[in-house]
């Protein structure tokens, strides 16, 4: 019998299971199966607040890289201890232990807005668009209220969501000074009221050779601050190869999202990634997400741009679209321009 706090995911997910077991359908790990396991780029950013020039130059130098060719890398004494962050762990289980019939009820956990707990793909159409998941996605606004509460889950991820934001504020001005851009765009529209925090929980899977835990995507934000456990399960595209990305309790991941990619006209890339299963363990993380307000406006940075100009609304009210229509995301292969058709990379086939 499921434990009562996992969501019935084998249950909904049956007929699809049952069509590709009885069938020729290919399951969703039959592109790019070769899998190799690589350091990514690991950047010690305490040098950010050296005295000295050259070192300081040279951490951003670092990061400017690690955006343009890998589109992910780790940042270790990033400021956020491992005291808040195993405290974050310790609470994020509490809820997540919590019986399904709970953790679905809206309004349910410290005031957590409508609709933020999330279960599996309800929009799949196959079955390499299965996630084998549950996460509960929450407005930084819910978390930061005083209304939030005082309690220890409350306490602890109001920590981890002041100290994150000022990391991903100080990596995206790092960015656009380096695309010659020294302006306050990112500190006028990547607010509190407007950036995300993501707790994800990945079950136990009985099918780890057919399901994903989280389906091939890009993300669409800006960035994305990534904090994992130590169950593998984070790969990457790289070079047309899947790569493992090894966990370290130590590091944060750092990940370029859409938004980036068409701000920086292409320099920096979102990279596409995928979370797999584990026939025996659960996996836990969490997910920083820097957004704009809906109204901000996206336009490249340089000319000739790849990219027609879009508010961040129309471009999230796209993906759901396609979510909806499709049963994965297309992302910025949308918004392109002639010239982006010429040099840009093939569509992106992800989800949200």
């Amino acid at each position: 019998m499921d434990l009562i706090w996992n969501p019935p995911l084998h249950e909904a997910y049956k007929i699809l299971l049952s069509k590709t077991q009885n069938s020729n359908e290919e399951n969703g790990f039959d592109e790019l199966l070769a899998v190799e396991e690589c350091e990514v780029p690991v950047i010690d950013v305490s040098r950010l607040e050296e005295s000295d020039e050259v070192r300081r130059e040279e951490c951003k130098c670092e990061i400017f890289k690690a955006c343009q060719e890998w589109g992910l890398f780790q940042v270790v004494k990033h400021g956020i201890s491992n005291g808040i962050l195993r405290g974050l762990r310790v609470e994020q289980e509490k809820i997540f232990k919590q019986p399904f019939e709970k953790k679905s009820k809206e309004n349910t956990f410290f005031n957590f807005s409508s609709g933020s707990y999330r279960w599996g793909s309800p929009n799949a159409t196959c079955i390499r668009q299965l996630s084998w998941s549950e996460a509960f996605h929450i407005p930084l606004t819910d978390i930061l209220m005083p209304s939030a509460g005082s309690n220890t889950f409350s306490w602890r991820i109001q920590e981890f969501g002041s100290q994150v934001s000022i990391l991903a504020q100080t990596l995206a001005d790092i960015l656009a000074h380096k695309m010659g851009h020294k302006c306050s765009f990112f500190e006028e529209n990547c607010l509190a009221s407007t950036c995300y925090i993501r707790l994800n929980r990945y079950p136990p899977c009985p099918f780890p050779s057919q399901v994903h835990g989280l389906m091939p995507h890009t993300d669409t934000a800006f960035l994305t601050i990534l904090h994992q456990d130590q169950v593998r399960g984070l790969q990457m595209v790289k070079d047309g190869k899947w790569i493992s990305v090894k966990p370290n309790p130590d590091a944060l991941f750092i990940i370029i999202g859409d938004l980036f990619q068409a701000w920086s006209n292409g320099v920096y890339k979102s990279v596409e990634h995928r979370v797999v299963t584990n026939p025996k363990l659960e996996r836990f993380s969490m997910a920083y997400f820097f957004c704009p307000s809906d109204d901000t406006l996206i336009e490249s940075c340089t000319e000739p741009s790849l990219y027609n100009k879009f508010s961040f609304g129309e471009y999230r009210q796209q993906v759901r679209d396609d979510v909806h229509n499709f049963g994965y995301k297309i992302g910025l292969p949308n918004f392109l321009t002639r010239t982006g058709t010429t040099f840009d990379a093939p569509l992106q086939h992800s989800n949200v």
